[in-house]
């Protein structure tokens, strides 16, 4: 799906698995792509990184880049793959490099506390 645009927003976006916020910004990016819902993609600094454990998973995306993957671990429960990011996006996906997303079907994802 190619990457039709990538903007920042101000706006407030949090994200959990179950109870246990694992992400909180004001700093996010959205990627907006053809025929897929947009996606946030949160700097790695506003991410608990103590939850995160990098995995071997990686996948190709010929408008993106390589991505690499973490597993999010909250209270003794592993969530497997559930965050990925492009540590060297190409060029026109360049914004997102230093900031990862979450699969939004495993995750509870508010923007300034309205559901995703």
């Amino acid at each position: 799906m190619p990457v039709e645009r990538i903007t920042s927003t101000a706006s407030r976006v949090v994200v959990a698995v179950g109870d246990t916020v694992v992400a909180d910004t004001t700093g996010a990016r959205i990627l907006f792509e053809t025929n897929l819902p947009p996606r946030y993609y949160i700097p790695f600094a506003d991410i608990r990184s103590e939850l995160l454990t990098p995995t071997d998973t990686s996948t190709h995306c010929p408008y993106k880049g390589d991505a690499r993957y973490w597993t999010v671990t909250v209270e003794g429960t592993e969530h497997p793959d559930i965050v990925w990011g492009y540590d060297e996006p190409i060029p026109e996906s360049a914004e997102i490099a230093g900031f990862v997303s979450f699969y939004p079907s495993r995750v509870t994802l508010t923007v300034d506390g309205a559901p995703v």
